[in-house]
């Protein structure tokens, strides 16, 4: 694949005519279709003096939406959904809207929840599928957790997977996950390719630390710094009634620091951020310690945010990995936690030091309002999608309109928080800590 080729797959021409009526002049209809040369550019920076370019086609987006011809037959289809990974706001929304979408507008009857991530298509765990109607999905939205359960790990057993999916008979697998999951779709997916079936694969990118590349959010990230932003306040109130007191929060953020750097800006009570895009001393004139003895001496208190995945040069390597093969990382809130209270025991100074990890607690929350938004029209769009014909894509927010984006493309790299960005820029005005936390070499 070129570098950014943003060409979509498909199984094959889309001759069926949709069951989505098309909008009039009048505006009695109840869609407007898409066509295949509705696109969006992905990088839409511009200069007045830059010399007009011609745009190629792999550089173009292929916008969401329903089309006016299908590729799969709705009475003659069959859609599997999985959700894979770990929890994060919205699933149950996504899988409602998949649902729904499904039934009402297409008219597809048959559809499996395959319960416990890709687990559930693998024949030793003898999971049984769940069978998906309005009736079972419509009080799911607004609720925690996964009605289908998840899992870590099984989406690289590619063969044995794409034995059951032909089993079953599947026309669409939709598969909601992160980078590891959507890795997994598109092995799956030209496993089924490789075997000659027209089987659609499509993602949900469901990542809570928002860091799949080309995609502008992903769903749970809105609710996920809004709990963390409640975890942040919490720690500000217990540091800012004490004698000396230490707000020290870890949030998720394994290889990204989007939801701690967000979580700062909408808090702005936070006085360090860390995350693992920028590095930092512990010790020495220029280590967080020392910075954070100066902030308690002129403040009496400060708040600290460390993502998961920060300092993890500080840190003795595990060497291992989760099922879904990240690589496990030791802790470094307690790492924190337990530095610098020593550090200030060792000075003889007292300080009142609380440690909140929220984690779970955010993990399993149900979406708010904007995610759930968010959540029900990217079911919708990868309905569209899928009953199109398209496969080894997601469905996703790029700058500001649903767009398909090639899993290959997705998964290639992670996105991260660029030091030199505006983003981090404004969270050093906000929080007012060093630009560099390094000593001297």
């Amino acid at each position: 694949m070129a570098q950014n080729d943003f060409r979509v797959s498909t199984l094959g021409p889309a001759t069926i005519p949709s069951p989505i009526k098309m909008a009039t002049a009048t505006g009695d209809g109840l869609a407007k279709y898409v066509t295949d040369e509705d696109s969006i550019l992905y990088d839409i920076r511009a200069r007045p003096d830059e010399p007009t370019r011609s745009i190629r086609p792999e550089e173009m987006l292929e916008l969401a939406g329903p089309r006016e011809k299908i590729y799969f037959h709705p009475s003659h289809t069959k859609v599997g959904i999985v959700s894979c990974g770990g929890l994060c706001p919205g699933i149950n929304d996504v899988i409602r809207s998949i649902v729904r979408s499904l039934w009402f507008l297409y008219g597809v009857r048959r559809i499996s929840g395959i319960r416990n991530g890709y687990r559930g298509l693998l024949p030793e765990y003898a999971f049984e599928d769940l069978a998906l109607d309005p009736d079972v999905v419509d009080d799911i939205a607004g609720v925690g957790g996964s009605i289908l359960g998840t899992s870590r790990g099984g989406g690289e057993s590619t063969a044995k997977i794409a034995d059951s999916i032909e089993r079953l008979n599947l026309s669409v697998l939709f598969t909601i996950g992160g980078d590891g999951t959507q890795k997994g779709a598109l092995q799956i997916a030209r496993e089924l390719e490789r075997r000659g079936q027209k089987i659609a694969v499509v993602g949900i990118p469901k990542t809570i630390d928002n860091d799949l590349s080309f995609i502008q959010k992903s769903f749970g990230f809105e609710t996920a710094v809004a709990r963390a932003s409640e975890a942040v306040l919490a720690a500000h109130s217990e540091a800012h009634s004490s004698i000396r007191g230490v707000g020290l929060v870890k949030l998720m953020g394994r290889e990204s620091g989007f939801i701690a750097a967000h979580t700062a800006l909408a808090v702005n009570e936070a006085n360090f951020v860390l995350i693992p895009e920028v590095p930092f001393d512990v010790e020495g004139p220029n280590g967080l310690l020392e910075h954070l003895r100066r902030r308690l001496e002129i403040s009496n208190h400060a708040v600290i945010i460390v993502a998961e995945g920060a300092g993890l040069d500080l840190l003795e390597e595990r060497g291992e990995e989760d099922p879904s093969g990240n690589r496990l990382f030791a802790d470094i809130g307690v790492f924190l936690r337990e530095r610098i209270q020593d550090r200030f025991q060792s000075l003889g100074i007292e300080i009142n030091l609380k440690y909140i990890d929220p984690s779970y607690m955010i993990r399993s929350s149900k979406a708010d309002a904007v995610d759930a938004f968010y959540c029900s029209r990217l079911g919708s769009n990868a309905v569209h999608a899928a009953m199109a014909g398209r496969t080894k894509m997601l469905v996703g927010l790029v700058n500001d309109a649903y767009a398909c984006v090639p899993i290959e493309l997705a998964v290639s790299r992670r996105k991260r928080v660029d030091p030199a960005g505006s983003l981090w820029r404004d969270v050093l005005n906000a929080t007012q800590q060093p630009e560099i936390m390094k000593n001297a070499p």
